[in-house]
């Protein structure tokens, strides 16, 4: 077996999601300041969430979870991969095709479906007109992603991930664009999105083609495999999209609040930020190469690679999740408070960004352990797990929603990534040595949870000190850069000192890849 070089792997997928995400960052920044939390903003996150929901659910939830394993197992066991992959594309093509076509017809229901406190107003239909140009969106990316999965299970992951960062060259400048020409910046933003789905198709259908793939499309057959890939596609389909399904709960609850689906999602890509760059990079390394070990029955080499994984992932987890609960509002302020957000947004959205903080490494989590099963292609038990967690978010999103309105959303979410990761962890058992951390991460997890701790604490007595700075304009640029600096210093220094990990190993895993 060739096996896929992990830590080169997720050096390459996070260094491409991280500046895919600080894209996104300036992205959210200016749409933040041209067009700010309100009507308009409102519809736009209500319909850009429809084809990202159905891009997550089937695309790189239900899609990845079938396809990749199955593509793997083929690839290492030198059969014809090739001809999978064909069939899987001319299969996909025509399932989304029909999806897309389906979602543009009906999307009044649609968007009465996700976010009903719309109704009677006029965010509904500028969420019906915009959601009609970006369901497109969907199509490209799903295509993308079949592409995306045949070059992560060779190992090449360049290409895949830079993909994504497309969407953001093309949105960042169209944003100026229409702010300068004085046209509606809005306008300027939907209509670049289906476009940037092209450009991302392209981007990796070229690198398939480079790499010696030649994938073609094809009249749709029913075959053994494809009947097998669907079986196990469809739980996949829930069990990777717990957290659309509950970021659209929450939209439900939250659309009844102006503002507030703006707020919700200022937070959430804050903290998809260190999600996006760990959790999904890993997950993404992950799964081939564990589909590959356990083909070629290298269990101590895929018990390695998942505790190899899950430490490098705490490492960095841990602490932005302290970063986030302990500084919310000065990280909220610089980012977002300018033009047409305010002071009384930029509260809300760091309420918003300090729950969310609480159950980020239950979000990172789940990237780790939902591989163990779809690696096996085991998507059934992941399927029953999320249903429960999103009962459990359901009924918290519902049911605090009279006493503390917007909020509850956020902290419904944070419980269930709980439940659902306790899930998958006992569910997991049953696989034995590869789903047990080793000796090294179980004595290195609480040292690390205690050098997040004294960098909380750094964190926050500095805060205090400068919250004067703050107030001065420009000088809060500075402040925050101080504290995250010393943050940095301080955890990646405690952390030395107490073992939470040792410098020469990851020289060592960088040079080895």
């Amino acid at each position: 077996m060739k096996p896929i070089r992990l830590m080169r792997g997720f050096l390459t997928v996070g260094f491409w999601t991280l500046l895919s995400r600080v894209l996104g960052f300036v992205r959210e920044i200016l749409l933040l300041s041209f067009i700010g939390p309100g009507p308009l903003l409102d519809a736009f996150v209500a319909a850009f969430r429809l084809p990202n929901m159905f891009r997550r659910f089937f695309a790189e939830g239900a899609f990845n979870a079938a396809f990749v394993p199955m593509f793997s197992k083929k690839l290492e066991g030198e059969e014809d991969a090739e001809h999978f992959a064909t069939e899987a594309l001319s299969l996909l093509f025509a399932a989304v095709m029909t999806l897309t076509a389906l979602g543009m017809i009906f999307m009044p229901a649609r968007v009465w479906l996700t976010a009903e406190g719309f109704a009677g107003d006029a965010r509904f239909d500028l969420t019906v007109g915009y959601g009609r140009i970006v369901f497109p969106y969907i199509f490209f990316m799903s295509l993308s992603a079949l592409f995306s999965g045949v070059l992560n299970a060779t190992g090449r992951f360049a290409a895949a991930a830079a993909a994504p960062v497309l969407l953001n060259i093309l949105i960042i400048p169209a944003l100026i664009l229409g702010h300068i020409s004085g046209g509606e910046v809005i306008t300027w933003l939907i209509w670049t999105i289906p476009f940037a789905g092209v450009a991302q198709l392209g981007l990796v259908w070229i690198a398939s083609r480079k790499a010696g793939l030649h994938i073609k499309l094809r009249l749709p057959k029913w075959t053994p495999d494809m009947a097998r890939m669907v079986r196990v596609a469809v739980p996949a389909a829930l069990a990777s999209g717990v957290m659309q399904i509950n970021l659209v709960v929450g939209q439900i609850v939250a659309s009844n609040t102006e503002s507030a689906v703006s707020w919700l999602y200022a937070a959430d890509r804050l903290y998809q930020l260190p999600l996006g760059v760990i959790g999904i990079a890993i997950g993404i390394v992950l799964l081939p190469d564990l589909s590959r070990r356990l083909k070629a029955d290298d269990t101590a080499g895929a018990q390695h690679a998942f505790s190899r994984a899950s430490e490098f992932a705490m490492f960095l987890t841990i602490p932005c999740a302290v970063a986030f609960l302990v500084i919310p509002l000065p990280i909220v302020s610089v980012l977002y408070e300018r033009g047409a957000t305010g002071s009384d947004d930029v509260a809300a959205i760091s309420v918003a960004l300090a729950i969310y903080a609480l159950g980020l490494p239950a979000f990172v989590l789940q990237k780790l352990l939902q591989p163990l099963y779809f690696a096996r292609e085991d998507t059934k038990r992941p399927f029953h797990y999320a249903v429960w967690a999103m009962v459990v978010n359901a009924a918290l999103a519902f049911g605090l929603a009279p006493y503390i309105q917007w909020m509850a959303p956020a902290i419904a979410a944070t419980v269930s990534a709980w439940i659902m990761v306790a899930q998958l962890g006992f569910g997991a058992r049953g696989y034995g040595q590869v789903a047990k951390f080793d000796a090294r991460l179980r004595k290195r997890l609480w040292r690390i949870c205690l050098a997040s701790a004294a960098m909380g604490g750094v964190l926050w007595i500095s805060w205090v000190v400068l919250v004067p700075w703050f107030g001065l304009p420009g000088w809060r640029y500075v402040a925050l850069l101080i504290l995250l600096t010393l943050g940095t210093v301080v955890y990646f220094s405690v952390g030395r000192l107490i073992g939470a990990y040792v410098p020469s190993e990851l020289k060592a895993a960088a040079r080895r890849g």
